[in-house]
């Protein structure tokens, strides 16, 4: 496929990306105004309250000043009137970053990943700047630079990713596959696609966690989320706006979850706690989702954070696994040691990055910093992924020699093929295998025709009886 057309699917790619995440802040803000005030939307109004809405979901902060009118007729204290928003609705940035990631390796498929990635970023990057420029209000600013920056990230930082992969398995030519090929010359490729699995694992047991905690807090606190719906005094307009958001929160509410079953916990602004070790909220905002927040914990939901380690461990399986099957025989300790060390640096940054994203600003006061801290959950998941990881990396030859005596008996096999058609009449003997011992193929080997006795010389063909020339008593006649 020629680069321009890859160019222009990749291009095509950002704009729905873009266009997906717009109309999804877009919509319900036409609802709520079409049914709370029985007319025709202001797009004057709403397009940047929507902008808006879009580039907090990408990570932009966003600096929030009340109106006067507001804080007067509400009551609210007017230093509480100015506050940080940064807490991101992720549901953006995961759509985004999912479709980025496919737009990349489908871009590299095609046979040009690292152009369509570009591409795709830069058209990203157009639009995030025309909603920065467009997309203005009073009560929510954002700088700049960041309204254009993050976004962009959020979309190129995946493209990139999926078209290193892509290109990874299958390019012949470019950057990729010269480092590709240079670490295959090293005999280091092998062990570099065998940390990526692991990574992959970790990554998406770690959010499975993280989801699991997640759906017990569901199953949990569900008759607290609908008492604070309820209380809310809302209309059925008003309940479908606070179940979108709601939804659109999830993603950053799973990334609390991982930092629960790591140990660390999260917290709802300062001198409060969420962790397995102890629980003190303090004073929670009426808001519905903080009704999956558990009021109470007991000191056994500290076994949770042996289920990272678990994770570990199963990284550390799948790398062992590949590492066996491209080399066969064992890998030395000391590049085992190195991956499992890898793996927990990788699994410490995955948690730091986790951490950042869902932690930010919801409001004045303490809930200026809501949310996991990076230090605190890069370090704890880091420990217990190496610690799982190492268990299996560095464990004995146990399993190298297990997958050794498989590798022999198919080594065995296809040398019985290979004797059988080249020597069809020596079955009955003995075929050494690969563990020196023998194999009796006698039982394999065709009935073999009976022996046909040699011809005998002429001249004994001719045989005379001369027993009846014998007279009785008498000598036998001479010959």
């Amino acid at each position: 496929m020629y680069r321009l057309t890859i160019a222009l699917l990749a291009a095509f790619d950002a704009v729905i990306a873009a266009v997906v995440g717009l109309a999804a802040s877009l919509a319900p803000l036409t609802l709520l105004w079409v049914f709370g005030f029985d007319g025709l939307p202001d797009l004057g109004t709403l397009w940047p309250a929507a902008g808006t809405v879009w580039q907090l979901g990408h990570l932009v902060p966003l600096a929030i000043t009340l109106p006067p009118e507001y804080v007067a007729v509400t009551g609210i204290d007017p230093a509480a009137a100015s506050f940080p928003l940064s807490l991101a609705p992720l549901a953006f940035a995961v759509f985004t970053a999912a479709f980025a990631a496919r737009s990349g390796r489908r871009a590299a498929d095609a046979g040009s990943g690292l152009v369509g990635a570009a591409v795709g970023g830069i058209v990203f990057a157009g639009i995030a700047t025309l909603v920065a420029v467009s997309a203005r209000t009073e009560v929510a600013v954002a700088d700049p630079a960041l309204a254009i920056l993050l976004p962009s990230l959020v979309f190129a930082v995946p493209a990139l990713g999926g078209a290193v992969a892509g290109q990874w398995d299958d390019a012949d030519a470019g950057p990729v596959a010269a480092v590709r090929d240079r670490l295959e010359r090293a005999r280091a490729e092998e062990a570099v696609r065998a940390t990526a699995a692991g990574l992959a694992v970790i990554a998406a047991g770690l959010v499975g966690l993280g989801g699991l905690v997640v759906t017990a807090a569901v199953v949990a606190g569900m008759g607290e989320v609908i008492s604070l719906t309820q209380a809310a005094g809302v209309d059925l307009i008003g309940s479908v706006v606070l179940a979108l958001g709601s939804f659109l929160y999830l993603p950053t509410l799973w990334g609390w979850g991982v930092a629960f079953v790591a140990g660390p916990g999260f917290t709802l602004g300062e001198g409060t706690a969420i962790a397995p070790g102890g629980t003190d909220a303090g004073v929670v905002p009426g808001i519905p989702l903080l009704g999956l927040l558990p009021s109470a914990t007991s000191p056994w939901l500290l076994l949770l954070a042996l289920l990272p380690v678990g994770v570990g461990a199963l990284a550390g399986l799948i790398v062992r696994r590949r590492l066996r099957d491209g080399a066969v025989a064992d890998v030395p300790l000391t590049p085992r040691a190195i991956i499992a060390g890898v793996l927990g640096l990788l699994a410490a940054g995955f948690g730091a990055l986790l951490a950042v994203v869902t932690s930010g600003g919801m409001g004045p006061g303490r809930f200026e910093r809501v949310g996991p801290e990076p230090g605190p959950l890069a370090l704890s998941l880091g420990l217990e992924v190496l610690v799982g990881a190492a268990i299996l990396l560095l464990s004995p030859r146990a399993l190298d020699d297990e997958a050794a005596e498989a590798y022999r008996g198919e080594y065995r096999e296809e040398a019985q093929a290979v004797y059988r058609e080249e020597t069809p009449t020596a079955f009955g003997d003995d075929l050494p295998d690969a563990d020196g011992e023998t194999e009796d193929l006698s039982s394999l080997a065709p009935a073999t025709p009976a022996a046909t006795p040699a011809p005998s010389d002429p001249a004994d063909d001719v045989t005379e009886d001369l027993s009846d020339l014998r007279e009785p008593g008498g000598e036998d006649p001479p010959r």
